[in-house]
């Protein structure tokens, strides 16, 4: 089997690195050619578009920044949809349930099947091979990526055949996770400019009720370094919690505090930029302040 990747950005190259080491046959495709390049000296294949890559590839994966390239490099003219040797198509990014529904559609209306497989663990999962992958669509398909799927994961869930399940899951887990960093950092500069030393304050949280993902690592490695070099763009994140707010609002459920984060997410981006780091908010909560959490690593 041979396998195709589009979208070599901060999390499709790692994966893709990792999947031809293990062996897999693969072909590549970005828009920087740069980064085919580097992928092609490690063994890959590299194609010019996503057709061409489902022309190469049985089954044609894709890890892409916005829900308008996700669209067109599944369903437009020179997409997937068109490739002639490609049977199924599997979604990495988030793009929320909505996507996966039509995509899915349309692809089993042209032969083709669906898999939604977002992932969760951020460039440094991706690099070191452990990210969280939630799957929901074609069983087949998730069965044959068994090999491909485990060189680039440490955790991987099928959630059913549904389309758009994995969708919902993975921003109902992005929702937690910026509610943690928000949290985290906002409380920490407190903390910080009533004279806690940061490093005292993550020992402290770490081996109490606060403990999450950002006290145990984010902080500590892309904050106290003062890198803010998590390796999420602040427009990522405005994307993904636009359509954490559509979920919500097309079931019907509370948005209290996830309105909050997005607002306050989207306040740090136009203070910081748009390609900024999300563990820039670290900075916009300092200014707020008058004070930020200092440097200590």
């Amino acid at each position: 089997m041979r396998i195709g990747y589009i979208g070599l950005g901060a999390m499709g190259q790692p994966m893709a690195t990792n999947i031809v080491a293990a062996g897999h046959e693969l072909v590549v495709c970005d828009m920087d050619a740069t980064k085919t390049a580097i992928l092609a000296q490690r063994g890959a294949a590299v194609a010019k578009s996503a057709r061409e890559t489902a022309d190469e590839a049985d089954i044609v994966l894709a890890c892409l920044p916005t829900l308008a390239a996700a669209e067109a490099v599944a369903l437009g003219a020179d997409g997937v949809i068109a490739g002639g040797r490609a049977r199924a198509f599997v979604n990495m990014g988030t793009t929320g349930s909505a996507y996966s529904k039509a995509t899915a559609a349309k692809l089993q209306a042209a032969g083709k099947a669906f898999l939604d497989a977002p992932i969760s663990g951020g460039p440094p999962g991706a690099e070191a091979g452990t990210l969280g992958v939630m799957c929901s669509g074609d069983r087949a398909t998730f069965d044959a990526l068994a090999g491909p799927f485990d060189a680039i994961s440490a955790k991987l869930v099928y959630l059913g055949e549904e389309p758009g399940a994995a969708q919902v899951m993975k921003l109902v887990n992005n929702i937690i996770f910026f509610g943690n960093v928000a949290v985290a950092l906002e409380a920490m500069t407190l903390g910080a400019k009533a004279g806690l030393d940061p490093e005292q304050m993550l020992e402290v949280i770490n081996a109490s009720s606060g403990r999450n993902t950002a006290t145990e690592w984010l902080i500590p490695n892309h904050v106290l370094t003062g890198a803010l070099d998590f390796g999420g763009a602040n427009y990522i994140i405005e994307k993904d919690l636009e359509l954490w707010r559509r979920e919500a609002e097309a079931h019907e459920t509370p948005m209290w505090l996830g309105s909050n984060l997005r607002t306050l997410y989207l306040a740090s981006m136009a203070e910081q930029g748009r390609k900024a780091d999300l563990t820039a908010l670290a900075k916009t909560l300092g200014k707020w302040a008058g004070h930020d959490i200092p440097k200590t690593r």
